[in-house]
């Protein structure tokens, strides 16, 4: 599968493990950065994976700032990109399931990457349930 990631400087630590992570577990990974822990504006790296997503140069996204919020807010600027902000297995699991979501955005000064990494885990491999769920997800566009 192809994963595009993405992250602000707060992000760079999780997102590089996590691309790492995804790369091992044989996916193939487009990173959009940033490279380094440099201060960096979350639009910058959140555009290009929605985008990616959007066009379905990539399947799914990662993204990962500290809150989360910024990555989230920008990437759902895109009409094809679906991002929901995580912070527990749970969320992850029910944002696939309900909502079909294609972009995990993650809150790196907030959780453990431990459990950064069972959220993506659990989001890339949770199905989208469809049927009442996807009437709703067809309302969701502009």
């Amino acid at each position: 599968m192809k994963i595009a990631v993405g992250s602000d400087h707060a992000g760079f630590e999780y997102k590089k493990r996590l691309a790492d992570f995804l790369s091992q577990a044989g996916h193939e990974v487009i990173d959009f950065g940033a490279y380094s822990t440099d201060s960096a504006d979350y639009p910058d790296f959140a555009h290009p994976v929605a985008s990616a997503v959007e066009t379905g140069e990539a399947e799914f996204g990662v993204l990962c700032c500290g809150s989360g919020q910024g990555v989230t807010i920008t990437a759902n600027k895109h009409q094809g990109a679906r991002a929901a902000l995580i912070w527990q297995r749970d969320l992850a699991e029910l944002a696939r399931q309900h909502n079909n979501a294609n972009i995990i955005c993650i809150p790196a000064r907030f959780i453990a990457y431990e459990l950064a990494q069972t959220c993506v885990e659990t989001f890339l491999a949770t199905r989208f349930d469809g049927g009442r769920h996807a009437l709703r997800v067809a309302k969701m566009g502009c």
